[in-house]
């Protein structure tokens, strides 16, 4: 779960500095009107499909209405039971409802137009985004923006622009105002892209009272207001020091002692921010909430906000100097505290000192170990408050080791090329997290589905049965896929000879890169590893007749490739070991001009993952595999 500090603290910081830890929220009394047209120019199927998703988890589409223009100047309009909701995947794995629709009597030479309304939950906030570039061409975007009226009056409606002009804001009707672009060019979306807010045209409306502040200025006296709200939450009771001396008793390191306490306050306080729990709205409300760290401790249950406080005040009964730490979300946008915005920092943790350096211990996202925080929270500036001197420090990125995927396979392949047996799967650390995210609210036939669908992506004819997910919710253990698979025509036979690719779990993956030139830089929300050890019996009168192994190679730092292949005494079993990473602290984000390099590693990946080797019927004695590299 990603943490969205959602602290309530008007009580003991006032109502300014409340405002500040709150985010600021999304909006203030305004409406978007976003309309878009645009020639038919990619073919009748890829323009007249339509999934209208809002930017903001938090809003809903409303409203949608369109109508489609033929050449002849005939006009069809959508009609509102061809609209319908269903649920789309993003890129960083987050699940959100959209709406989708085809367009009716697309062709070429049609025109097509459509436009929906973006309804929000907070509509007290004091920050709006206004997104102008789509994944089409758009004629006209317009907004209407009427400013609140419950705002002190020295507060001025602001704008920040990103990759764009600032717009124009001319007075409208009923004390709105409002802005059009036109012509906006299309959108462009490229695989492993920087966050779409890094790449794409869109303009944040916020209130100030400052024009333009001053960065060193700004942040100091926000680090310190929030130092002052926060060190009473994170006070430690007699209740906490208690708790915090029984989990520590037998821990001798720092790292021992604070890994007590992380892991007590992700595995035993039940998280009410958890979208796993199924709480609705009206039952969220109805809880009450937590006062200090020592009611959240007696109740064994909080919000994000609660968990963090709580460790923050175990960790300061156990000795150690515990402070609020903010950040941005690397997932939304690339932060420098050149914004000086507090809207922005929407993230938080624990910062703990350890002599002239800060660790970062965030137990809310309850599925990673001590020492990681969220993907999106690792490298970056993090804002760690003080009561004279708050100090901007960079965050630790986990390594590949941290987040892996381990795959074995124990399978029998049969002399008509079928491939039948057994699949074991365990996720780790951010792999783990993001699968257990993604799949912790749904049901098991749901979760059975996904995986069926995850294989059948790869190998079309493959047919998956016995299937076990597992530690789905668990804090601790990994997230496991176990499963029998029956892949028919997985080896070619051609004569006496079977051709078979012995990296099964790769089978059926293309290339990572295919364009010939790259507009964007190229961006991997973490660095990951992968082992697999895949055991194959061999059908009877077959044995190897050309099995070397298709090499390792090394990338300095940032990657390795390491393949071993080898059978067994009896040269009835084929063992293929696979072991890859990529990532490093430098290793997450690439320029462009880099891309011919990146594509060339990952298309050597490709290749030597893609590689056959020969069986032969009637031979009796096997080829030895070819050392690697």
């Amino acid at each position: 779960m990603l943490n969205r500090r959602k602290w309530k603290l008007a009580a003991v910081a006032g109502k300014d500095v409340a405002r500040i830890i709150a985010g600021l929220g999304r909006r203030a009394n305004a409406i978007a009107h976003v309309g878009a047209s645009k020639p038919d120019v990619g073919g009748r199927e890829s323009q007249s499909k339509i999934d209208i998703a809002p930017f903001d988890p938090d809003a809903r589409i409303k409203d949608v209405a369109g109508r489609t223009i033929k050449s002849d100047g005939t006009i069809i309009e959508l009609k509102k039971e061809d609209v319908f909701e269903k649920t789309l995947v993003k890129a960083n794995g987050r699940k959100i409802k959209a709406k989708t629709f085809a367009m009716p009597g697309v062709e070429p030479g049609a025109i097509i137009e459509y436009r929906w309304r973006e309804v929000y939950a907070n509509t007290s906030a004091q920050n709006e985004r206004l997104y102008f570039q789509r994944d089409i061409p758009v004629e006209s975007v317009t907004y209407y923006i009427k400013p609140a009226e419950n705002l002190a009056t020295a507060a001025s409606l602001r704008f920040l622009p990103f990759g764009m002009e600032t717009p124009q804001f001319v007075k409208d009707k009923g004390g709105f105002y409002s802005t059009t672009m036109t012509n906006v060019p299309a959108y462009h979306e490229e695989p492993r892209m920087p966050p779409e807010n890094e790449v794409r045209q869109w303009m944040l409306l916020y209130y100030s009272s400052e024009a333009k502040p001053e960065p060193d200025k700004y942040w100091k006296e926000r680090g310190r207001l929030l130092y002052e709200a926060t060190k009473g939450l994170m006070k430690p009771s007699d209740e906490i020091k208690q708790k915090a001396a029984a989990l520590i008793a037998d821990a001798n390191t720092p790292e021992q002692k604070l890994g007590r306490l992380y892991d007590f306050c992700r595995t035993q306080i039940k998280n009410l921010d958890d979208d796993a729990l199924g709480m609705t709205a009206d039952e969220r409300a109805k809880v009450k909430s937590n006062k200090s760290a020592a009611e959240t401790l007696k109740r064994a249950q909080g919000t994000s906000g609660d968990i963090d406080l709580l460790f923050g005040a175990l960790a300061n009964a156990a000795g150690f100097d515990a402070r609020l730490a903010l950040m941005s979300n690397r997932g939304d946008i690339f932060f420098k505290p050149g914004f000086a915005n507090m809207y922005f920092l929407n993230l938080a943790a624990i910062a703990v000192k350890d002599g002239t350096n800060w660790r970062f211990y965030d137990p809310s996202e309850m599925y990673l170990p001590a020492g990681m925080l969220a993907w999106q929270a690792e490298w970056e500036e993090a804002l760690v408050t003080d009561p004279k001197e708050p100090v901007w420090t960079r965050t630790p990125l986990s390594t590949p080791d941290q987040s892996l995927e381990k795959r074995t396979a124990k399978l029998k392949l049969s002399e008509d090329g079928t491939l039948e047996g057994d699949v074991h799967i365990e996720y780790t650390g951010h792999t783990g997290a993001v699968k257990k995210e993604y799949n912790d609210d749904d049901s098991p036939t749901q979760r059975e589905e996904t995986l069926r669908a995850m294989v059948k992506a790869q190998m079309s004819t493959a047919e998956v049965s016995d299937i076990r997910v597992e530690n789905v919710q668990d804090p601790v253990k990994p997230f496991t896929y176990s499963y029998h698979v029956r892949v028919p025509g997985y080896a070619q036979r051609t004569g006496k000879r079977l051709f078979l690719q012995p990296a099964f779990f790769e089978r059926g993956h293309g290339p990572l890169f295919t364009a010939a030139s790259r507009r964007n830089m190229v961006y991997f929300n973490y660095p990951w590893s992968e082992e697999d050890e895949v055991q194959i019996d061999l059908p009877a009168g077959f044995a190897l007749d050309n099995a070397d192994s298709p090499g390792s190679f090394n990338a300095g730092t940032i990657s390795k490739y390491d393949v071993h292949i080898s059978v067994t005494k009896d040269q009835r079993t084929l063992i293929y070991k696979r072991s890859f990473y990529f990532g490093s602290n430098s290793g997450l984000l690439f320029p462009a001009n880099s891309y011919e390099q990146l594509r060339a590693l990952f298309d050597e990946l490709h290749k030597r993952d893609d590689h056959t080797i020969t069986l032969k019927q009637g031979t009796t004695t096997a080829a030895a595999p070819a050392p690697s590299n």
